[in-house]
């Protein structure tokens, strides 16, 4: 007797296999520490990792209160705080009053974060471009749209409840 055809829900629950596979090879290279260490003398600065995801949030969303970067970067707001401290003592971020709340204070890039960010962008550019040479444009375009499309709905998904119970039972 023949094979059935797959469903489309088993092969959509394939492909989604494949792309939590790749995203996981991914996210394990850009988060290892000899890359952010390469990335960083790439672009000629001493920034951990947790200080250039806070400085590229800055820079992407504008002015903000820690407690607002500390829920858009999902860490602790005295996680947040030690971090501005830091960066505002190397000169890479101010403190300004807020104009809507006299009592709170908004965070800014300074001139030297803004050149920071621009380096640390380049420099990951740079690299991107190295492992991407052999793409089409065509490619590259789609590739940019989709992944902006698989961010957005990551986003919008990140505090959706799961059932864990149906995710791992055999017939999902």
């Amino acid at each position: 007797m023949p094979t059935p055809p797959p469903t489309a829900a088993a092969l959509a629950s394939t492909d989604v296999a494949e792309i939590e596979r790749a995203l996981t090879r991914i996210s394990y290279l850009t988060g290892r520490v000899r890359q952010h260490e390469r990335l960083m003398a790439l672009a000629g600065l001493p920034l951990d990792r947790a200080a250039v995801a806070l400085l590229r949030q800055v820079a992407d969303t504008g002015s903000l209160r820690p407690s607002e970067l500390a829920n858009l970067l999902s860490v602790e707001a005295s996680h947040v705080t030690r971090q501005v401290q830091q960066l505002e003592k190397a000169g890479y971020l101010t403190r300004v009053p807020d104009p809507d709340d006299r009592r709170a204070q908004r965070i800014e890039l300074t001139p030297a974060g803004q050149d920071a960010v621009d380096r640390t962008r380049e420099a990951s550019r740079r690299g991107m471009l190295v492992a991407l040479a052999d793409w089409s444009p065509e490619d590259l375009r789609q590739l940019a749209t989709l992944c902006h499309r698989l961010a957005d709905d990551f986003f919008d998904h990140a505090e959706d409840d799961i059932d864990v119970v149906r995710a791992f039972s055999p017939e999902a």
